[in-house]
């Protein structure tokens, strides 16, 4: 199955990329292309990002490169952890639903109402990186 897939979430501490690459890495073992913001991005050079004062230019080519990413995807899976939905995470889910493509929410088993807007374009919404697998392939099949 070597369909696309973009996986959006917060970045802000290593914590969280750590989670999102656990779940590029569980995907890619199955044999999904995954596109991964941070890891991923070509045409940006590392110390760009670790910059306190980000360029326009370099704004501009991560907004191109993540846009690029998300055209070609055929779902986006996201990582819906934390007190509220990421707002970059949102725009994601935003663009995908707007596209017709399914997204799969992984929420880490927490129990929390966010916003409702933005949960309703989530096709289908589970609890362990290990349920994404079986709800892709639920996507793919039909």
């Amino acid at each position: 199955m070597n369909k696309k897939i973009y996986i959006a979430g917060p970045l802000f501490n290593q914590h969280e990329r750590g989670y999102l690459e656990t779940i590029a890495h569980n995907l890619e073992k199955e044999g999904f292309n995954c596109f991964l913001p941070h890891r991923d991005l070509t045409g940006v050079e590392e110390s760009e990002l670790k910059t306190t004062s980000m360029s326009q230019t370099t704004k501009t080519k991560i907004f191109v490169a993540d846009l690029t990413a998300l055209k070609a995807s055929d779902l986006t899976v996201a990582l819906l952890t934390g007190w509220d939905i990421d707002s970059g995470t949102s725009a994601e889910i935003g663009y995908t639903f707007a596209n017709g493509k399914p997204i799969i929410g992984i929420d880490a088993s927490e129990r929390r109402f966010r916003n409702l807007f933005v949960e309703g374009m989530i096709t289908e919404k589970v609890h362990y990186i290990s349920d994404i697998i079986p709800a892709i392939k639920r996507k793919f099949s039909n």
